[in-house]
C-alpha cells in the first residue's frame, strides 16, 4: 500500500514526523509531500496566481511552496509515481473540530485527496484542554497507527472523507474511540488582540481564548473533552438538504 502524508504546519513540523513514522508501521511505501512554510488556517485554497516551487529534501520527502491543498495536487499529479493508496494528512499541532473544520489546512488536503477519489484521513492531536502548551504527541503516536488501519479499508460512500483528533491526556489515559458529529464551538471566545508596532502603528492577532465551553453529547468537542479520539465523518457535499423545500417555495 502505498501512503502519501502531508499537512498544514510545514515539512519541518513535529507532527509531520509523528504521522511519517505512524505510515511507516503500516506500509512501507511512504511518500511525503508538505507545505514549505506553515499554512495553518489556510482551508481548501490553491495558488492560481502564482508559480509553485518544489524542492526535494531527501528520498519520498519533498517540500511545496503552496498550500496543504497544492502539495496534494503536486504530490498526485506531478511527484509520486502512481496515484497513492491513501492520504494522511497531520499530525496537526492542535485539535481540528467544530467550526475548525472549515478554516483547517490539515482537514483541506483531506479534501483534496477525497475530491482526486482517493481515500484520506486527518488527523490532528489536541492540547491545552489539560496541558497547558505541551502537545502531547506520544498520543497520536501510540493510538495512531491502530486507529488507521481499522479505517482506511472501510467503504462510506463517496466523498466521505475521515476527521481524526486524538485527546489531551496520556496515551494509557485515553478512554476509548467515538463517532461523532461536527460540534459548534462558542464565537464569544474568538478574540482579536489589538497591539502597536515599533513605529506606532497598529497590528492585529487572531486567536481563541483557552476556555472550556460545554459541548453537545456525540459531538467533536464533548469526546475530546471526555478522553476519547474523536473519529468524524466529513462529506464533501455542504448542500443543506432540508432548507431546499423551503426555498423552492419563495423562488420558483
Amino acid at each position: 500500500m502505498r501512503i502519501l502524508v502531508t499537512n498544514d504546519d510545514g515539512i519541518h513540523a513535529e507532527g509531520l514526523a509523528v504521522l511519517e513514522e505512524i505510515a511507516r508501521k503500516i506500509t512501507d511505501d511512504v511518500w511525503t509531500v508538505a507545505p514549505e512554510t506553515e499554512q495553518s488556517g489556510a482551508s481548501h485554497s490553491i495558488t492560481l496566481a502564482d508559480p509553485l516551487r518544489m524542492r526535494q529534501v531527501s528520498a519520498h520527502r519533498y517540500a511545496v511552496k503552496g498550500s496543504p491543498a497544492d502539495c496534494v495536487l503536486m504530490a498526485v499529479k506531478k511527484i509520486l509515481p502512481d496515484v497513492p493508496d491513501l492520504i494522511l494528512s497531520g499530525v496537526n499541532r492542535g485539535q481540528n473540530i467544530a467550526d475548525d473544520v472549515t478554516y483547517s489546512g490539515t482537514i483541506a488536503a483531506a479534501m483534496e485527496g477525497t475530491a482526486l477519489g482517493i481515500r484520506s484521513i486527518a488527523l490532528s492531536q489536541s492540547y491545552g484542554i489539560e496541558s497547558e502548551r505541551t502537545v502531547p504527541w506520544e498520543v497520536s503516536a501510540a493510538h495512531g497507527a491502530g486507529v488507521i488501519e481499522r479505517l482506511h479499508s472501510l467503504n462510506l460512500g463517496p466523498e466521505v472523507l475521515l476527521n481524526v483528533n486524538f485527546p489531551d491526556c496520556k496515551p494509557e489515559d485515553v478512554e476509548g474511540t467515538s463517532v461523532t458529529r461536527q460540534g459548534k464551538r462558542d464565537q464569544n471566545l474568538v478574540m482579536i488582540d489589538e497591539r502597536t508596532d515599533a513605529r506606532g502603528r497598529q497590528y492585529y492577532w487572531l486567536g481563541f481564548k483557552r476556555e472550556l465551553s460545554n459541548p453537545a453529547e456525540g459531538t467533536d468537542l464533548k469526546a475530546i473533552y471526555s478522553r476519547h479520539i474523536s473519529v468524524t465523518p466529513l462529506h464533501m457535499n455542504l448542500t443543506q438538504l432540508d432548507a431546499m423545500d423551503t426555498l423552492r417555495k419563495v423562488l420558483e
